[in-house]
């Protein structure tokens, strides 16, 4: 075990040093702070805590703040951080945040390609199809195909809420697959959940970190993942690909933004800090078992990711017809 932290130590040690003059030249007085638009202990808030440990040391001993500032679907969180102008403040992007919400909602407190630079994607997020065992009586994906064609429009999925990544993932496989569900939004995500674990809705489209839990448990049963192969964690559950939908192979992902007045030098810098933070072993050990893979892009790329999201998932919400307000 000593030797365990031994390693662990020297590693984040040495990924400091590596650009240690870039932090000395940035003021590390002010804490750093980081806004998390959605509530804590859920997928999104996982990712910076899994580094909160870590980035301190990378950053030349700033200090770094975690702030959750949940609500409209991450919207209330997000618009604060486009507002900030101290060149501390950043914020977990998400493909809610930033793909999705640009694509539903005709009006926004925040607009998800002008008012940010993106940082660094983090790190990429599989996404699950669950039920509930004891409701529906499939044992794979292809029985619970045939399940739903045998019963157009009598089954229903939840959702953290109408316009969500979980709305748009149930839209995207009622189209590919060809079957009818009723869709059955909730009010956030632990209702959500909470209602398909206690045997109100059968079925549930959610990102592999939170579900993963239940599904050990066997209070959930996977039907297939979005990732480009079986995962470590889930090894005898396919990829949807594998059960013949690579259309709903794509994982969700969360990242980091900052204001688009954020300095270049600031932006440069807690991108590196992120990539390194990403290689420390404590950290990568906590992102594997949460069903996490660390990516750490560039700004550049993240930035057109970003783009790239928005124009999907617009194509997405006019396919199903998703538009609130």
């Amino acid at each position: 075990m000593q030797r365990r932290q031994f390693i662990c130590t020297a590693a984040a040690s040495a990924v400091a040093s590596s650009f240690s003059g870039l932090a000395q030249a940035q003021d590390t007085a002010r804490p750093l702070r980081i806004v998390v638009p959605f509530p804590a202990g859920g997928s999104t808030d996982m990712v910076p805590r899994n580094m909160q440990d870590v980035l301190p040391k990378l950053l030349g001993g700033q200090a770094v703040v975690i702030e959750n500032k949940a609500g409209a679907g991450g919207s209330i969180g997000m618009a604060e951080v486009a507002r900030a102008n101290d060149g501390v403040t950043f914020g977990i992007a998400t493909l809610s945040t930033h793909g999705v919400n640009p694509a539903v909602f005709k009006k926004l407190p925040y607009d998800a390609l002008n008012d940010f630079v993106g940082v660094t994607e983090i790190v990429k997020a599989p996404g699950v199809i669950v039920i509930n065992p004891k409701l529906v009586p499939a044992k794979n994906f292809a029985e619970f195909v045939a399940y739903l064609k045998a019963n157009p429009g009598k089954v229903s999925y939840a959702t953290p809420g109408n316009g969500t990544i979980g709305h748009m993932w149930g839209a995207q496989f009622i189209k590919s697959t060809g079957t009818d569900m009723h869709h059955i939004p909730y009010r956030g995500a632990g209702p959500a959940i909470n209602d398909v674990l206690g045997g109100q809705v059968p079925v549930y489209f959610d990102q592999v970190a939170s579900s993963l839990p239940h599904i050990k448990s066997g209070k959930l049963r996977a039907l297939a993942v979005s990732w480009h192969e079986r995962l470590d964690v889930l090894p005898d559950v396919p990829t949807y690909a594998q059960s013949g939908h690579p259309d709903l192979n794509d994982p969700s992902w969360f990242g980091l933004v900052a204001p688009k007045s954020t300095p270049a030098a600031q932006v440069e810098r807690m991108q590196k800090a992120i990539v390194a933070a990403l290689k420390d072993p404590a950290v990568k050990q906590r992102m594997a078992a949460q069903g996490l893979y660390p990516s750490g892009t560039s700004s550049a790329d993240f930035t057109k990711q970003i783009a790239s999201e928005v124009t999907k998932m617009k194509k997405v919400a006019a396919s199903a017809d998703i538009h609130l307000d």
